[in-house]
């Protein structure tokens, strides 16, 4: 008799929709205010490290010198302080969370090689800029030291 019992709400069933979604043949609808997960564009960042000073978990590292980029999924909070912070905007809150995978959570973007020459050029003259400028001011100072100094005869005549 207790087969009888759940025999309505089956018929039921056989003539409704699915309450279920249909997740893998429809992409899903995210909530209003879902925060979803961090990309960045890692060729236009310029590994300033505001996105890394900025994040209260200390998920993220920058290695300005080697072009990469690192964030471990699995610590972050999605609550987007880097994205607000990154002067250049090269990283952006997605709709939607990280696909799974059999990796760690910690996931590593590098710059590409032809993006690094460009870096190791600019940071090369950048260089060059500043000890010529340093170079200027040291030449500026010791001409002004100079004048300062009297004259051995100068110094005479005030004896």
């Amino acid at each position: 008799m207790s087969i009888l019992k759940y025999a309505p709400e089956a018929l039921k069933n056989l003539f409704k929709p699915p309450v279920t979604t249909k997740y893998p043949f429809e992409p899903a609808v995210y909530p209003e205010g879902a925060r979803g997960h961090i990309e960045i564009t890692i060729d236009d960042c310029i590994g300033c490290g505001m996105c890394v000073r900025s994040c209260p978990c200390g998920t993220l590292s920058v290695d300005k010198m080697a072009g990469t980029w690192s964030i471990d999924r699995f610590d972050c909070i999605a609550c987007g302080y880097c994205v607000e912070k990154c002067p250049k905007k090269c990283l952006t809150m997605v709709e939607g969370y990280q696909t799974p995978g059999a990796k760690e959570g910690k996931v590593t973007y590098t710059k590409s090689p032809e993006q690094l020459e460009k870096d190791r050029i600019a940071r090369e003259e950048q260089a060059k800029k500043a000890a010529a400028a340093r170079e200027a001011a040291a030449k500026k100072a010791a001409e002004a030291a100079k004048q300062q100094q009297p004259s051995g005869l100068e110094q005479a005549a005030k004896k």
